[in-house]
């Protein structure tokens, strides 16, 4: 593809909706919560923090700046700097994780459709039954339904462009997500008990603080900035020049740290406020957000109301992210393949409702199928997340700092005329500290998903 015929973001603000779109995601609202109530309340959250601006700032600029430079999609940008064999791997390995993390993510997304679309028209007392999350998932062909119909939202956004669908949409969203974040976030630290449930969550609790506090820090700051899914490569590469990457950065990570606070706002505090006190309630995972919280809404004045609006929240969440997800896919068939923009967009759809359905139906009619002994939603997930990502991350700082070469970086933040700032402490990251990171999240994951520790 001609660079000069590639999409773009208007300016600064289209790519940091974006790009902050793209990390805003599930994770932010139910899973932040959980791991911060898990490992120390104040003190997950003050270890996240400054992960996300050492190890999370390095990465987030270095994918970007090898997007703009390179001006592809990330096969394309890892060819651009080092066209061996090893190279090249390690830019599918950037390509690949996005279109195995999309197919699953978009059942997730059916199922947030679906509880938004109860909370409007389902009997209350249906909708909170301890049988209604797990009778839809396993029922097999309502939960393809309304897969079917997150993807059709997601695609419908993708096949408008970069410009006019995935810009125009975060720019609608994102600040209405943010709105809803904190309206429903003051509704909550309002109930009644609701106060401990805010202390918990931000007073750091040194007893319940380990290594492990840290290991799921990285985890999860690694997953909620979306490093290592080809898409801030794929993102960079429709910035202008003019746009500063360290300011951008900053910004991402402001968006994305303070919707997973405000997530942690939301659904603390009225966990605490219905169950007591009972800390052991935010242990739920991922059934937090399907059957504690509708139950909770239920307790609530304007119960109804304040579900529509969470449900809401959470689409717009999910969305945000899946459609960079998905460009990321498409980004990458139309620079290998040659393919027009709506050929791309419609082979990527293809493969996410392929996969997605294996997702789906994994937990009903498929059921009697696993993969090392999983379903087919949670091997995609252990997959992507666990073994893919971290291998592709390290790849990333390789080539930066073998091939790219961080003079060359640096010269690429500073093309919108302003100084690395930061300069320092990102080439000591990328060259010593990031690797040995990733490298631990691989191996802890790993561990983890075979039972030999717990996360």
């Amino acid at each position: 593809m001609d660079t000069t015929e590639r999409s773009s973001f208007t300016g600064k603000i289209g790519f940091v909706l974006s790009a902050a779109g793209a990390s805003v995601g599930l994770g932010n609202i139910w899973r932040f919560p959980y791991l911060a109530a898990k490992y120390g309340g104040g003190a997950f959250l003050l270890v996240y923090i400054i992960l996300a601006v050492t190890f999370g700032y390095t990465m987030i600029v270095a994918e970007t700046a090898l997007g703009r430079s390179s001006q592809k999609s990330p096969v394309g940008a890892f060819r651009f700097y080092n066209r061996s064999a090893a190279s090249q791997a390690g830019g599918w390995l950037n390509a690949i994780v996005p279109m195995l993390i999309v197919p699953y993510y978009s059942v997730i997304g059916g199922w947030v459709c679906k509880y938004l679309f109860s909370f409007i028209e389902e009997d209350m007392g249906t909708l909170t039954s301890d049988t209604f999350f797990t009778d839809f998932i396993s029922g097999g062909y309502s939960a393809e339904f309304w897969f079917i119909v997150f993807v059709a939202l997601n695609m419908i956004i993708i096949y408008m462009g970069v410009q006019n669908g995935i810009e125009r949409v975060s720019r609608f969203m994102m600040p209405v997500l943010l709105v809803l974040a904190v309206v429903i976030s003051i509704y909550a630290v309002t109930r009644p008990g609701a106060m401990s449930g805010v202390a918990y969550f931000l007073i750091p609790h040194i007893e319940n603080f380990s290594w492990m506090t840290v290991v799921s820090a990285m985890g999860q700051m690694f997953y909620s900035l979306s490093i290592a899914m080809g898409i801030l490569i794929t993102f960079g590469s429709y910035m202008k020049k003019d746009v500063s990457i360290e300011e951008s950065t900053n910004q991402v990570e402001f968006f994305d740290t303070a919707i997973a606070i405000l997530g942690g706002m939301m659904i603390i505090p009225a966990v605490f406020a219905y169950s007591g006190g009972d800390a052991q309630s935010l242990q739920a995972g991922p059934s937090l957000m399907f059957i504690t919280m509708p139950k909770i809404f239920a307790d609530m004045g304007f119960g109804r109301l304040i579900g529509v609006l969470f449900f809401t929240l959470v689409l717009f969440a999910a969305l945000t992210s899946s459609i960079a997800l998905t460009e990321s896919c498409v980004s990458t068939f139309s620079d290998e393949f040659h393919w027009s923009h709506t050929k791309s967009a419609t082979a990527v759809a293809v493969i996410i409702v392929l996969l997605g359905t294996l997702s789906c139906l994994g937990y009903g009619p498929l059921s009697f199928i696993t993969v090392i002994g999983m379903p087919f939603l949670d091997f995609f997930d252990f997959l992507s997340n666990s073994v893919m990502m971290p291998c592709a991350a390290l790849a990333t700082c390789l080539l930066v700092t073998r091939c790219m070469g961080l003079e060359r970086l640096d010269e690429e933040v500073e093309a919108d005329g302003h100084p690395f700032k930061r300069r320092a402490i990102f080439h000591f990251m990328i060259r010593f500290i990031c690797p040995v990171f990733v490298v631990i999240i691989l191996l802890s994951s790993i561990a983890n998903a075979f039972g030999w520790i717990s996360l």
